[in-house]
């Protein structure tokens, strides 16, 4: 761990991530591995970015031919996955759009998908979790004292979006992910491995009584068998095409009256939360420096619009603030002392508890050492 406090002098990422480190420049790694990785992606030529998306387009329209759809698309509300689904369309192919209801879900982002569907004349399938099994879930996560509560909900969310390909015989899953927005890596100290069932399961049964019957998780068999078996491909298809955020934004608004939302991913009352409160209060973490590390790298905003933006809370302002401490505090059945409790207790690492983590690393390094 670093010793002294430092910010990269190319994006915004500081020492908060553990594991930074800083050329003679003062840039830090998570810069130059985006640059490394960009080069497979938005570095290829347009010419051959538009070649591969006709590939895919003619690939997903020829394993469709018959069905009612072609392709799923999970959306949440947000930009990314969005601007995905009107871009499908625009392609010619048949999604299913896939939502996933874990209880959370703020009014404007339910206005969002109800004008992208409407607008673009898509059928939607909303998974509406269970809100008792959920809460229980939640609230194991709490007790353990882990940085990922967000894990419940893109485990479950995975699952949703390959039960649905599988139901209906589909091969792609158009995803939102993106290295223009998001290639930045997350720091392994802020989040945790997104197929880890193992630890889903295991802190529920440490931590509560609940019986998981109905709530969808998804492990490293599960991805085997979709992925390897059933050959069920995730695409990220927009790192195919010129993608700017806050174009698209402007897209959505004027043809779809899209609202946009202060930071990536606060559809969701638990996630803006969770990312504008929870994280930097209790683990330290400003998930919006690596959001906006992203966009300076790929020359979208410039660094010192971001160091402004992060002079300011990661809300609006504090009164929204209050008002999504009350929701929560009301919706999770706590008090406000049981909150600042939570919020001062030890931080507990996921692999404290079992968990496939391990068992994935060495399954990829094998996968890697054979295909050379």
């Amino acid at each position: 761990m670093n010793q002294h406090y430092q910010v990269c002098s190319r994006c915004v990422m500081d020492t908060s991530a553990h594991d930074i480190v800083f050329n003679s420049d003062g840039v830090c790694n998570y810069c130059t591995d985006l640059e490394a990785s960009n080069k497979h992606t938005l570095g290829l030529a347009s010419e051959e970015k538009e070649r591969r998306l006709q590939a895919l387009v003619a690939e997903v329209k020829a394993q469709g031919k018959g069905k009612p759809y072609d392709c799923i698309v999970g959306v949440s509300g947000g930009v990314d996955s969005s601007w995905v689904l009107v871009k499908a369309v625009e392609l010619g192919l048949r999604p299913l759009a896939v939502h996933m209801d874990n209880g959370w879900n703020s009014e404007l982002a339910q206005n969002n998908i109800e004008n992208l569907i409407n607008g673009l004349g898509v059928d939607l399938y909303t998974h509406v979790i269970d809100w008792h099994e959920y809460r229980k879930l939640m609230q194991a996560f709490f007790d353990a004292n882990v940085v990922d509560i967000e894990l419940l909900y893109d485990n479950a969310m995975t699952a949703v979006n390959y039960q649905q390909a599988a139901k209906y015989g589909l091969k792609h899953l158009l995803a939102g992910t993106n290295e223009a927005t998001e290639g930045m890596l997350i720091p392994k100290s802020w989040n945790w491995f997104k197929f880890d069932k193992e630890n889903i399961t295991s802190i529920a049964k440490k931590f509560s009584d609940v019986k998981i019957k109905t709530f969808p998780l998804f492990g490293i068999a599960d991805y085997i068998w979709y992925a390897l078996v059933k050959k069920i491909h995730w695409v990220s298809i927009l790192d195919l095409m010129e993608f700017n955020k806050f174009s698209a934004m402007q897209e959505l608004q004027d043809k779809y009256g899209y609202k946009p939302y202060p930071y990536k991913h606060y559809e969701s009352i638990f996630t803006r939360f969770y990312q504008g409160y929870i994280l930097p209060e209790k683990f330290g973490v400003d998930k919006r420096r690596v959001h906006l590390s992203t966009l300076i790298v790929n020359g979208q905003i410039t660094r010192e619009n971001a160091v402004e933006d992060l002079k300011k809370i990661p809300y609006p302002n504090m009164q929204e603030l209050e008002e999504d401490k009350k929701y929560f505090l009301k919706k999770m059945g706590w008090t406000e002392s049981q909150l600042n409790a939570y919020l001062v207790a030890d931080r507990v690492e996921h692999d404290h508890y079992p968990t496939s983590y391990y068992k994935w690393k060495k399954l990829t390094g094998f996968y890697r050492s054979i295909r050379g």
